[in-house]
């Protein structure tokens, strides 16, 4: 599991690719497990509904390998930050990290992207505009940056705001 299904640098660095994807596929517990798929079915069945299966696929595999860069990106710039210092109580180059959050943000933040103006349920019981639901979950990962948050990765998740924004641009210039 540790090998093959969770990202960090020390795996790349030793050729283990493939975990930018399987990582993806992969959770630290049942709750970590089923929000993520909670976000996915919801969101992914509208965007399945407009852009067909194949797409949201793709756009799955865009956000989990973004997420996976974003991720390596911050933990490269903490190692860094740490080794400046001569202040290393865990070597982040280390800290594995693992979970759908950036593919499911790429599609959840795609569709908010799309129909800003549509209600959603914030906690499933406040209405509130998409686009306020999207603002306030990139502010919340760029804060868990800025705070260095080690429990969830603030970076993964804005991998995937980063494809979706992407895929946005696309769909506005009829790229898609």
């Amino acid at each position: 599991m540790f090998r093959n299904f969770m990202i960090s640098l020390d795996h790349i660095r030793n050729g283990y690719l493939h975990t930018m994807v399987t990582s993806a596929f992969s959770h630290m517990s049942a709750g970590h497990l089923v929000s993520n798929m909670l976000g996915l079915y919801f969101f992914g069945q509208h965007l399945g509904r407009v852009f067909g299966p194949d797409v949201l696929l793709k756009l799955y595999f865009a956000g989990a390998i973004s997420g996976s860069i974003f991720y390596l990106a911050y933990h490269a710039f903490l190692a860094l930050q740490s080794k400046n210092r001569g202040t290393v109580a865990v070597d982040p180059s280390r800290i594995p990290g693992l979970g759908a959050s950036g593919a499911v943000n790429a599609i959840m933040l795609l569709d908010i992207f799309l129909f800003p103006k549509s209600i959603l349920l914030f906690d499933f019981i406040i209405p509130v505009p998409a686009i306020l639901l999207g603002i306030y979950i990139i502010g919340k990962d760029m804060l868990r940056v800025i705070e260095g948050d080690t429990e969830v990765s603030g970076s993964a998740h804005l991998g995937g705001a980063a494809a979706a924004a992407i895929a946005w641009a696309r769909v506005r210039r009829g790229r898609f």
